[in-house]
C-alpha cells in the first residue's frame, strides 16, 4: 500500500486542497505549512523566508546532486542560502516520509523518487480556471491573474529543474498527473485516495493477473 503521497502543482490548480482533503480522508499527517516551520527550526530561516524562496531558486549555484559534499563546515556548511535550504528541507522531507503522509511541494517527488510506498501525484488546470480561482482565494492584484500564474510556475519550473536536473510538470516523473478543472477537486480526492487503499508493489515487475 502506498502510504505517502507528494502533490506537486501548479499554482492556482488547487493542489494543496487536494493535498489536505486527501490527508484528511486518509487519516495522514499534513505537511505544508507544518513542513514549513519545521524547516525553519532547523535551518534558521524564517518561516517567510522559506514560503517566499523555498521553492524559488534565484539562479545557478554550485550545487552538488550527490548531496555527499556540504561544503566547508562553518555556517550553512559552506553553501549558498538557496542550497542550504534545500538540503535542510530534504532532510526533513526523508525523515517525515518514514511514517505515513501526504507532503505538498518541494521537490519531494524527486527526494522520494526511490521509495516503493510513495505515490507521487502532480495537480495542473486549465489557465482560464486557476486564473478565476487565485482571485477568489487570494483577492485582486495589479497584475493581471495570468502573469501571476506564469511567474509562480517558472519559479517553481527554474527551482525543480535546478535542483532535480528534470522537467516539472512532464507526465513520467509523476505516478499520476490529475486536472482539477476537468475532473473537479473532489474527484481529484476520489481518484488518488482509491489509488492508495487499492495500491499494490509488485515484487516481480508484473501487475496482478498479467502472465509473462
Amino acid at each position: 500500500m502506498k502510504t505517502v503521497i507528494t502533490i506537486s502543482r501548479q499554482f492556482g490548480s488547487g493542489g494543496r486542497t487536494v493535498g489536505k482533503m486527501v490527508a484528511q480522508r486518509l487519516g495522514y499527517p499534513f505537511y505544508d505549512k507544518e513542513l514549513v516551520k519545521q524547516v525553519s527550526i532547523e535551518s534558521g530561516f524564517s518561516s517567510q523566508y522559506i514560503e517566499e524562496y523555498g521553492e524559488h531558486s534565484r539562479g545557478m549555484t554550485s550545487f552538488s546532486y550527490g548531496f555527499g559534499l556540504t561544503g566547508t563546515p562553518g555556517v550553512m556548511r559552506g553553501m549558498t542560502a538557496d542550497d542550504f535550504l534545500f538540503v535542510i528541507q530534504r532532510e526533513v522531507i526523508l525523515r517525515l516520509a518514514q511514517q505515513p503522509c501526504v507532503i505538498v511541494g518541494r521537490c519531494a517527488d524527486y527526494i522520494l523518487a526511490n521509495q516503493e510506498n510513495a505515490l507521487h501525484v502532480f495537480i495542473h488546470a486549465d489557465k482560464e480556471y486557476r486564473a478565476d480561482r487565485i482571485v477568489r482565494m487570494y483577492g485582486e492584484s495589479e497584475k493581471d491573474p495570468k502573469k501571476r500564474l506564469h511567474e509562480k510556475d517558472k519559479k517553481r519550473s527554474n527551482n525543480y529543474k535546478h535542483y532535480t536536473e528534470r522537467e516539472w510538470g512532464y507526465a513520467p516523473n509523476y505516478d499520476i498527473c490529475l486536472s482539477t478543472s476537468k475532473l473537479g477537486i473532489q474527484r481529484c480526492v476520489d481518484l488518488i485516495v482509491d489509488l492508495v487503499k487499492n495500491s499494490e508493489t509488485p515484487s516481480d515487475g508484473k501487475e496482478k493477473g498479467e502472465e509473462a
